[in-house]
C-alpha cells in the first residue's frame, strides 16, 4: 500500500507548479524595512489577458511610514509568470525585465514551500526568500547588500477578505 503524499494534501498551495496561480486575488500585507520604514496596504494579483505566458499582474498600494514619522502613499508593480516547479517575477515595464526566478522546494513544519533567488542591481545584491506557509499566508524577505544599499525588507501577506 502506497503512503499518501501528506505535504500536498495539507498545503493550501497545492503542488509547486500551482503556487503562482493560487496567488490570484487580493492580499493584505505588512512590511518592515529594517532601520528605515514600515508599510501596510493591499496587493492584488490579476490575470493579465493576452500575455504570451500565463501571467499575473501584481500591484500593491499602501502607506509607507519612515522612522522619523513622515508617511507617504506608495505603490509597486510586478508580473508573475508560472514556471514548472515555481514562477518568475518580472519588472512591470516595457519590455518586461526579469527580476528573479523561483524554484520551489518543500519547506519545514509550518512552511509548505520555499524558494530563493538572487538579483544583481548595479553593484547591490538582492537575496530573496519566499515562504508559502501552511496557514495559506506567505512571506517575502529581501536582504539587500552593496555599496549603495544595506537593509532587510520582510513582508507578510494574508488573503484579504
Amino acid at each position: 500500500m502506497q503512503a499518501p503524499d501528506l505535504t500536498l494534501s495539507l498545503s493550501p498551495w497545492g503542488e509547486a507548479g500551482e503556487v503562482w496561480a493560487r496567488l490570484a486575488g487580493g492580499w493584505a500585507f505588512e512590511r518592515t524595512i529594517e532601520g528605515q520604514a514600515s508599510m501596510h496596504g493591499t496587493a492584488v494579483f490579476r490575470p493579465l489577458p493576452g500575455a504570451a505566458h500565463a501571467t499575473l499582474h501584481y500591484r500593491e498600494e499602501g502607506r509607507l511610514r519612515l522612522l522619523d514619522g513622515r508617511a507617504f502613499d506608495a505603490h509597486r508593480e510586478y508580473l508573475y509568470q508560472g514556471r514548472p516547479g515555481g514562477f518568475a517575477v518580472l519588472f512591470a515595464e516595457q519590455p518586461p525585465r526579469l527580476f528573479h526566478e523561483i524554484a520551489l522546494r518543500p519547506g519545514d513544519d509550518d512552511t509548505a514551500w520555499t524558494g530563493t533567488a538572487a538579483h544583481l542591481c548595479a553593484a547591490d545584491v538582492y537575496d530573496s526568500l519566499y515562504r508559502f506557509l501552511a496557514d495559506g499566508s506567505f512571506t517575502l524577505r529581501h536582504t539587500v547588500q552593496g555599496p549603495r544599499k544595506d537593509y532587510v525588507s520582510l513582508t507578510r501577506f494574508r488573503a484579504a477578505g
